[in-house]
């Protein structure tokens, strides 16, 4: 079963000079059930070499790795799975070439992504972003609360938000139908990795166990 509760999404410059594996480690340690690998920078070679080491630790905990976009990447380092944007290989390309028992993961910017998705066996949809992030700029209006609920309605697939989720409003994220968490610089540039993994989680997993209840 596919644990998508905390999921972390790799960014060097939000790890604020630190380094890139501790904090993944500190973060994994801290309760991320779920690595996506996002270089948007390196070489095809350098993004191989440093999957290959992330790879290595995430094994040691059982944590998935995930790669953003790269399906060539994802196959020459035998990732767990791939996540792919509409704008990148087309999602029947992927699990062609992937296989069976890959994770496969989408982004879903608005409505019609939704709706679309029902016609594949994907792993997961990401709705994203679910409120407003400086993170990723280039992405469809916010979702918002009322929107998610509507993903959830209409989808059947397990749903990820990513976009400006922090321990204040990830209750809400999940009483409203998400199954996970993605998030960047909140563990990624939080002072502790670890410490902000773990109240996440904390309030993630009280979300799922009383689901009505406010975020207090």
């Amino acid at each position: 079963m596919l644990n998508l509760e905390l999921y972390l999404v790799t960014d060097e410059a939000s790890c604020l000079g630190r380094d890139f594996f501790w904090v993944v480690e500190e973060a994994v340690k801290g309760g991320v059930t779920m690595v996506q690998l996002r270089e948007k920078s390196l070489s095809t070679r350098a993004f191989i070499d440093r999957a290959k080491r992330l790879k290595s630790l995430l094994e040691t905990y059982n944590v998935p790795l995930i790669i953003n976009d790269r399906v060539d990447v994802a196959l020459a380092v035998d990732a767990d799975g791939v996540h792919i944007g509409q704008s990148d290989m087309p999602f029947q390309t992927a699990h062609r070439l992937l296989g069976e028992g890959k994770i496969i993961g989408l982004s879903a910017e608005k409505q019609t992504d939704i709706l679309e998705a029902e016609h594949w066996n994907l792993s997961y949809l990401a709705v994203s972003p679910l409120f407003a992030t400086p993170t990723k700029t280039d992405t469809e209006m916010p979702w918002e609360l009322e929107g998610l609920q509507w993903a959830r309605q209409q989808s059947r697939h397990p749903l990820v938000v990513i976009g400006g989720l922090h321990t204040d409003n990830a209750h809400e994220a999940i009483s409203n139908g998400a199954n996970g968490i993605a998030v960047v610089s909140a563990i990624c540039s939080a002072p502790s990795p670890r410490e902000a993994a773990a109240a996440l989680k904390k309030v993630i997993q009280d979300a799922i166990l009383w689901p009505a209840s406010n975020n207090t």
